[in-house]
């Protein structure tokens, strides 16, 4: 009777109890605007390849949250907003894709690299996010590129901003997105010369 009357008290706090935070409304993802068309044929024997690596990342973007620069030392979180995926991967393969439509070149999965991985990119992605002051998103990719096996290394960083209307989910993931794709195209065309 005492266990009874114990679970009956406990029940309305049952209730109460939540194991995670409140999923957000909607997740973010990253769509590249220049694309391989569906059914296209890509063969590294006509064309040549680039091995593509997922970029580092500070731990601000080691999440799936966008990061706010509010100040040189602070930095927050835009509420309700979450990637569907770490942005580093999204963005890596926002990258394949640009680089593949706008250069010809194979892009090649790790895997597929191992035997002959072509040009190679890596980087980091230094800042994926808004900067507070400017009320702009803000894309900051450091880029290394070796374009031949034993080749020298080359580095650049590419950035672009675009402004952000209000920091709420909808409009910072368009703008990250538009300036995510302007990043890319760049890089493309600096890897396709």
């Amino acid at each position: 009777m005492k266990k009874l009357l114990i679970s009956l008290a406990l029940l309305p706090l049952a209730g109460c109890v939540s194991f995670g935070a409140k999923p957000p409304e909607s997740l973010l993802s990253l769509t590249a605007t220049e694309q391989v068309p569906v059914g296209q044929a890509q063969s590294s024997a006509g064309a040549r390849t680039v091995s593509i690596q997922v970029p580092a990342v500070p731990q601000a973007l080691a999440n799936n949250r966008i990061p706010v620069q509010a100040s040189a030392t602070d930095i927050a979180y835009v509420k309700d907003a979450q990637w569907v995926e770490p942005p580093a991967r999204q963005f890596a393969r926002l990258l394949s894709d640009t680089v593949t439509a706008r250069t010809g070149r194979v892009v090649l999965s790790g895997a597929q690299s191992l035997a002959d991985p072509g040009a190679r990119l890596a980087g980091e992605l230094r800042m994926f996010g808004v900067d507070a002051a400017t009320s702009a998103a803000v894309v900051t990719y450091d880029a290394a590129l070796v374009r031949d096996e034993g080749g020298a290394l080359e580095k650049r960083r590419f950035e672009a901003r675009v402004p952000v209307s209000a920091v709420e989910p909808a409009p910072v993931g368009a703008a990250l997105n538009q300036a995510a794709n302007q990043v890319a195209s760049e890089v493309a065309d600096w890897i396709g010369r």
